[in-house]
């Protein structure tokens, strides 16, 4: 049994938490408070007001992600080196949310990136766009939670409109680049990395992040995923092993994920950094993780190879976020949101589904032909949960989760998009035959 400490941000990471304390683990969990996520969780996992009384107590703390506590976790692992920490330190962290920085790192080590520039104010941009007369990508330097500030414009008017627009709104006061757009097909890979290095195992990963069906809609950071892990991979040839020797400088210790762009040539784009636990990727990585996840990072923090036995090779995991309204734009009350029933959810479905913005609550419930009022799992907030399923081939791995979701039943018109992963259909063959993903059935 591990003393876990778990810091986590205000979008819960309830189901790795909860899942921990299932395997035995004595399990504290902090999560910034908001109005919103003051009852995700409740009645399933012990919750603590104050996580630095805790830290002392902890064989393991856990960062879920990179933006909070970070000062004092670093002063703290310094300090009390004999206590294991997984998580982003604050010189790793910059390397995501400074775009500017982590577009440096990758030329550090001759990856080449597409072209940008940074600015600093609107009118600046706006200028360079005239004066270019060419679309480009816009993103937020620092911790920008708003997804809408990323940006892929579809021609130079299109981005003038939008920088005079949040100009207008003051939607992001900090810096932010604009990068070359790069053609072709989207692919990132991820690794797990500790004092010893890189863990056995390329966790290769194409996201789905627009909220409709057809890449239509806002960006809503990620509304599924395809993964596998793998023995070998090209990508993380090109864009991750390069990097081992300046992240072990950094400390850092988790997931470290690259999204690239393949151009027509096989040429793999960096577009950006993840450094931290990939949200909902975690919920779909634990599909193949066959052992004790919380053991399997504690060998991770130790600097041993993060027991690779434990992890299922060249299997195919498709994830698929369900949510409710308000999502994405989570304007809703607390009230509006908390407390709607999750009807369907047997043990043998929770096996398949990562319950996040969820509590125990009580409703009605069809029990011996007669409607009695019952405990069972409630909602707590929009993002509801992840689906997930395994197979040998893309498809079959879509079919397993999106039967999973069929079995559940909200009354608050639940969602999700309909085709993650069918655009491998045709993608597959365009970056296959430049030697990525050589092995992957669609």
């Amino acid at each position: 049994m591990t003393r876990l400490l778990v810091l986590d941000d205000d979008r819960p990471e309830m189901d790795f938490v909860w899942r921990a304390q299932e395997a035995g683990h004595d399990v504290r969990w902090y999560v910034r408070p908001t109005d919103r996520n003051k009852r995700v969780g409740e009645g399933m996992v012990k919750r603590v007001a104050d996580w630095r009384e805790w830290t002392r107590w902890a064989d393991l703390i856990v960062l879920t992600s990179n933006t909070n506590y970070l000062r004092e976790t670093d002063a703290f692992r310094r300090n009390n080196p004999k206590t294991l920490v997984v998580g982003a330190t604050k010189e790793a962290a910059e390397w995501e949310l400074n775009r500017t920085l982590g577009m440096k790192v990758f030329q550090q080590h001759d990856i080449e990136v597409p072209a940008y520039r940074e600015f600093n104010d609107y009118d600046s941009a706006i200028a360079y766009v005239k004066r270019e007369g060419r679309a480009f990508v816009s993103k937020p330097c620092g911790d920008e939670p708003d997804k809408s500030l990323s940006y892929v414009a579809k021609s130079p008017a299109d981005l003038v409109f939008m920088l005079e627009r949040w100009k207008k709104n003051q939607r992001h006061k900090g810096a932010f680049i604009l990068q070359e757009k790069v053609e072709g097909c989207e692919m990132a890979v991820g690794g797990w990395f500790g004092p010893g290095g890189f863990s056995e195992g390329w966790c290769e990963n194409w996201e789905f992040k627009k909220l409709y069906a057809g890449d239509l809609g806002v960006s809503t950071g990620e509304q599924g995923t395809i993964l596998r892990y793998v023995k070998k991979s090209k990508l993380a040839d090109k864009v991750l092993k390069p990097l081992a020797a300046a992240l072990e400088k950094t400390g850092y210790c988790g997931y470290v994920d690259v999204n690239c762009i393949i151009d027509e040539k096989g040429v793999p784009w960096p577009l950006e950094f993840t450094m931290r636990f990939g949200y909902p990727t975690l919920n779909i990585q634990r599909c193949l993780h066959q052992g004790d996840l919380i053991e399997w990072l504690a060998c991770l923090s130790e600097g041993r190879d993060a027991r690779p036995q434990d992890l299922l090779l060249n299997r195919i995991a498709c994830g698929v976020v369900l949510s409710i309204p308000d999502y994405p734009y989570s304007h809703a009350t607390a009230k509006d949101v908390t407390g709607i029933p999750i009807y369907g959810l047997t043990p043998s479905l929770l096996e398949k589904v990562s319950p996040l913005e969820v509590m125990m609550g009580e409703a009605p419930q069809d029990t011996a032909g007669r409607v009695v009022t019952a405990p069972c799992l409630v909602t707590a907030g929009d993002y509801v949960l992840v689906a997930t399923g395994l197979g040998d081939g893309v498809r079959s791995a879509r079919r397993a989760a999106y039967a999973a979701l069929e079995r559940i039943k909200i009354p608050n018109s639940p969602s999700w998009r309909i085709d993650i992963g069918q655009r491998l259909s045709r993608q597959l063959p365009q970056i296959q035959k430049h030697g990525y993903a050589t092995s992957l059935l669609y």
